[in-house]
């Protein structure tokens, strides 16, 4: 009997195991090299710290009366930048349909935790702002406290990251990033530029996420 033990640093914290089971072994190894081989073991692994995540968002998205998919709409919008706060950069950064997006949004319209505002250069724009307690809510969950109960390198962000580059490059996604990030961030003295909206950065603008994100070379 071959025992496969995977776990996480987060799910270690909290005593848990990620995932175990146990296969026989026999003279024909493939069905044991289909569960260790690296695509198979890398979805596990992530399948599992996606769950360890959600679990503490579940938590406070009760807290709060919430869905957990609103509750993932308020994350977004915390971190997402005037270019995409939008409900089409929302569509896009859940992976959502725009119907369920949309219902999201008005939801969080009628508790109080967010508004919409027309683009005052185009109106057929509607930009999506938290309010004060949708953005308390938003930072609370902000990170998970798996993430927080643990010291995890850079490094694991950016693997991560790279992962997720790659897999939305592959079909077609929109990858979003931090700004300061995008090869189209730029310095003009001590101001910051976009050089694709060819526009004016703020400061605290640099460091949120949006859907124009192009990775420096």
């Amino acid at each position: 009997m071959t025992s496969l033990l995977l776990t996480d640093a987060a799910a270690t914290a909290r005593g848990q195991w990620v995932v175990g089971f146990s296969l026989p072994r026999s003279s024909n190894d493939a069905r044991l090299d289909m569960y260790v081989g690296m695509e198979h073991r890398l979805h596990v692994l992530l399948e599992r710290l996606s769950n360890v995540l959600r679990e503490d968002l579940r938590t406070v998205a009760t807290a709060h009366d919430l869905k957990l998919v609103q509750l993932d709409a308020l994350q977004y919008l915390v971190v997402a930048n005037r270019f995409s706060d939008t409900l089409t950069a929302l569509v896009a950064f859940l992976g959502s349909t725009k119907g369920t997006a949309s219902q999201t949004v008005k939801a969080l319209e009628r508790k109080g935790l967010l508004v919409r505002s027309q683009d005052p250069d185009d109106g057929r724009v509607f930009h999506l702002e938290l309010t004060e307690e949708g953005r308390r809510i938003a930072e609370r969950a902000l990170p998970a406290p798996a993430l927080s109960d643990i010291e995890a390198p850079d490094t694991h962000a950016d693997n991560i990251e790279a992962l997720l580059q790659q897999m939305l490059a592959a079909r077609g996604g929109a990858r979003f990033g931090v700004c300061h990030t995008c090869r189209h961030h730029d310095r003009r003295g001590d101001q910051r530029w976009c050089a694709l909206l060819k526009t004016e950065l703020h400061e605290s603008e640099v460091s949120k996420w949006c859907t124009e994100h192009e990775p420096a070379e």
